[in-house]
């Protein structure tokens, strides 16, 4: 299942996200992995869920993202819970890359049983139907 929370920033995108992975790992018979950019929920995600930075792998846009998520979920078949904060942002802001992105990762995400959340902070006036999709 892939789902989006989405907002403008400072409505709790991200704390939604946290408690979306720890509540993850408590239920979960597999491994649960965050993406984010930077390492800010370092303190905030429970020891138990791998936590992995963009940043530290250079990873930026729409393409380079997926094949980072497809590379993350190739090398560990025992993900059951993917969860993306500042998706948007690491697409660079992209609305047309974004929405092909979101279009190949469901392809995957249903091939493969996961379950994947990703926070986008949008304006409601930019979310394209395809984003809406995902809501």
């Amino acid at each position: 299942m892939l789902k989006l929370i989405v907002g403008v920033k400072g409505t709790g995108k991200t704390k939604t996200l946290i408690n979306l992975v720890n509540g993850a790992l408590e239920v979960t018979k597999g491994d649960v992995v965050c993406v984010e950019k930077g390492m800010v929920m370092t303190y905030d995600i429970k020891p138990a869920a791998r936590l992995i930075s963009v940043d530290e792998y250079m990873v930026s846009g729409a393409p380079a993202l997926y094949g980072f998520i497809a590379g993350i979920l190739a090398s560990n078949h025992d993900v059951t819970d993917l969860f993306v904060d500042g998706t948007y942002r690491i697409c660079q802001r992209d609305a047309k890359a974004f929405d092909w992105f979101l279009v190949e990762l469901e392809k995957l995400v249903e091939k493969l049983g996961l379950n994947l959340t990703m926070t986008v902070s949008i304006p409601d006036e930019e979310i394209t139907d395809t984003m809406r999709k995902f809501m």
